[in-house]
């Protein structure tokens, strides 16, 4: 006997769980990157329907069958369904994780642990996503961000049903309120997706049109039995929706209208599908699907920790077999939390309610002791070797202070990320860039201090600091290609309304823009620079001389408006750099100390051949006296440039300095910081 019904009619209902078998290996074959479900997100969607479907019919039927609903059992029931399996997973990834994570990463996993058990950890993504986020192959709870949502719907459904049962609202109104605020979280997931698509993709108020769209379907249903043809009908249509769903969809721009599709199929199927003969639907039945239905919700717990820690182990996997082999150990993993960890608690007779209220508090406790251990130990760094702890250092040393940065809802730099640095005060200088102008940003707002002047930094990421480009990546979406245009129109608008700035530094990953490609690790990056529509800039050139007249007409026109112009040589790229990745193969004896001391530096002759096209036009600038350079290479480079120093890692990745690099290299920026034109500033 189940211990609760999976229809808002009591019956079961085995093409549910076949629906949600087709949802749970939708995205866990997408999350181990088999071919054909590049959109296998979607059955998170699909989850959602589901959800709505059966919680929002099991309410309704209640509250109209008794007047009211039982908020303690309702509670109670979920403890029961959702909580055993879920310690389980977070206990047993603490204790893996505990010998694979690094320091760093194991601290961020105790923040997303904590976050986990108290169901907010789609909130804590979504705060803390960006280009310099952990990465989502970094993030072993990630895939919890949806129990998240779902918890979160848990929450507020009954609650507003009862609130609006005790307002004596009868049941037409209760249904309009449902409708109306589908229809808000719908117009508000559609809008805003565009503009902020990680808010809408993990915050529940843009996600719960979705559950709303299975909670009034099994209302519907209360009140309507479809002809068998309609079934059919229906049926067939969702399996139309859900199949285009899977070959169309695309995750740039997701949810938004994107989402329409997998929920109306997912509706569709739950409305129509049968075991009737001559249904389509009837599919959904098989036995293997079935199976895979039940055992769904493990499957999700266990595949995504034992994917992530695998990989961190593994460092990559080595074949298709092996993926394979992983990816069958995921499947065995969820049979064995379906059969004793999941069935025991909702179906023995000796879990009673003091004992799983108990057994849970104390699995709560114990999760959340662990979460704050890890994160207030930062990680634990003392479980390696000193030798490893060189790389583990720069590993974390990517998070600075962001305390004085800010996106201004108003006024010259709206919608920019803008950070103060010095002491308060009406800025005298400005420094613009990109990502590597966020990594020396701690070196310099301690220079800043030093020397007493208050200045602004503004930066984006993947952008140069050109006007009258625009730039096409593939490691970008097209919004982010749009809003880089678009930040640099407001920064070429908003420098009129700063009269007291008169220093400006540039600072950029000059090589990338010119050449149009990473390198080494990051070789797969490809940038693309055109003219932006009525810049004057020259469409019939290749990119490094597109590169070096847009480098040479921004100087130009910052000169004219009364700017004095410095310019930041990039700092050297190291191509088969990256302190993650080093301090892994050192913690797990892959590497030795001197095999990743030569991973850590650049010969000349490489460095110089891969600068050469960014340097000519910043060569030309400074020859003709029309910037000021301020060159890092004499400090990291003699015969070779080396990223370590003195034992101490200086970069992050293979071209983005760690805290230590920006520090030590404060110094150089006195000159332009101060205004003080007697100190030199360093030269090529």
């Amino acid at each position: 006997m189940r211990s609760e019904p999976t229809s808002p009619h009591g019956s079961y209902r085995k093409e549910i769980d076949g629906l949600r078998a087709f949802a749970v290996l939708a995205v866990v074959l997408y999350h181990f990157a088999v071919p054909g479900f590049k959109a296998g997100f979607i059955g998170v969607d699909v989850f959602f329907v589901i959800s709505g479907f059966l919680i929002g019919g099991m309410l309704w039927s209640e509250m109209l069958d008794t007047g009211r609903i039982d908020l303690g059992q309702f509670y109670l029931r979920r403890i029961r369904r959702l909580a055993p399996a879920f310690f389980a997973m977070a206990t047993v990834s603490t204790l893996v994780g505990f010998f694979v994570l690094l320091p760093f990463e194991f601290r961020n996993f105790g923040k997303e642990l904590i976050a986990s058990s108290l169901w907010m950890s789609n909130i804590l993504f979504y705060r803390e996503a960006g280009y310099f986020d952990f990465g989502a192959e970094n993030r072993v709870l990630l895939h919890t961000w949806s129990l998240s949502v779902e918890e979160q719907f848990y929450i507020v459904l009954p609650l507003l049903l009862t609130l609006l049962l005790l307002a004596r609202t009868g049941p037409r109104v209760i249904l309009t309120c449902l409708i109306a605020i589908w229809a808000a979280s719908l117009l508000a997931c559609v809008a805003l997706t565009a503009g902020y698509p990680v808010m809408t993709f993990y915050l529940f108020p843009y996600r719960a049109w979705e559950m709303l769209s299975g909670v009034l379907l099994a209302i519907w249903l209360r009140h309507a039995s479809p002809a068998p043809w309609l079934q059919a009908t229906l049926a067939s249509a969702g399996f139309l929706l859900l199949g285009a769903s899977l070959l169309l969809i695309k995750s740039a721009g997701f949810p938004g209208w994107q989402a329409l599709f997998p929920v109306a199929g997912s509706a569709a199927l739950l409305a129509g599908a049968t075991n009737a003969r001559g249904n389509p639907g009837i599919v959904l039945s098989h036995p293997v699907l079935t199976f895979f239905g039940l055992i769904s919700y493990s499957l999700y717990l266990w595949h995504w920790p034992l994917l992530i820690l695998s990989r961190y182990w593994r460092g990559a996997y080595a074949s298709p077999m092996e993926t394979a082999g992983w990816l069958v150990l995921a499947v065995v993993t969820a049979v064995l939390s379906w059969r004793f960890i999941e069935q025991p608690f909702r179906r023995s007779l000796r879990v009673t309610r003091p004992v799983l209220l108990s057994s849970t508090a104390f699995a709560a406790c114990t999760v959340l002791s662990l979460g704050t251990a890890a994160f207030v130990t930062n990680g634990l760094p003392d479980r390696f070797s000193s030798g490893t702890q060189v790389y583990i250092t720069a590993s974390g040393g990517f998070l600075q202070d962001m305390s004085r940065c800010h996106r201004a809802a108003g006024g010259p730099l709206a919608g920019i990320e803008t950070c103060s640095i010095g002491p308060d005060g009406p800025a005298e200088f400005l420094i613009w860039g990109d990502s590597h102008l966020r990594a020396q940003m701690d070196g310099l707002a301690i220079a800043a201090r030093d020397v007493g002047r208050p200045g602004l930094i503004v930066w984006h990421a993947g952008c140069p600091p050109l006007f009258g480009l625009v730039k096409r990546e593939n490691a970008a979406t097209p919004d982010q290609d749009r809003a880089c245009s678009e930040d640099n129109r407001r920064i070429r608008s908003a420098l009129r309304h700063y009269p007291g700035i008169r220093r400006l530094l540039l600072v950029g990953r000059w090589a990338y823009y010119a050449d149009g490609r990473g390198v080494g690790r990051d070789a797969r990056n490809v940038i693309t620079l055109a003219p932006e529509r009525g810049s004057g800039l020259p469409h019939n050139v290749g990119q490094a001389e597109l590169f070096g007249i847009a480098l040479k007409r921004t100087v130009a026109e910052l000169s004219r408006t009364g700017h004095d112009v410095y310019l930041l040589r990039q700092v050297p790229e190291l191509p088969q750099y990256d302190s993650i990745v080093l301090a892994r193969d050192m913690a797990y004896g892959r590497l030795t100390a001197l095999q990743a001391s030569a991973l850590a530096s650049v010969e000349m002759p490489v460095l110089l051949n891969r600068n050469r096209l960014a340097e000519v036009p910043i060569d030309d600038l400074v020859t003709h006296r029309q910037v000021n350079l301020i060159d890092p290479w004499p400090r990291l480079c003699r015969e070779r440039c080396s990223g370590i120093q003195n034992g101490v890692s200086l970069y992050f990745d293979n071209n983005h300095m760690s805290y230590a690099g920006a520090v030590q290299l404060r110094d150089l920026f006195i000159p332009f910081l101060s205004g003080n034109t007697a100190i030199a500033v360093a030269g090529p």
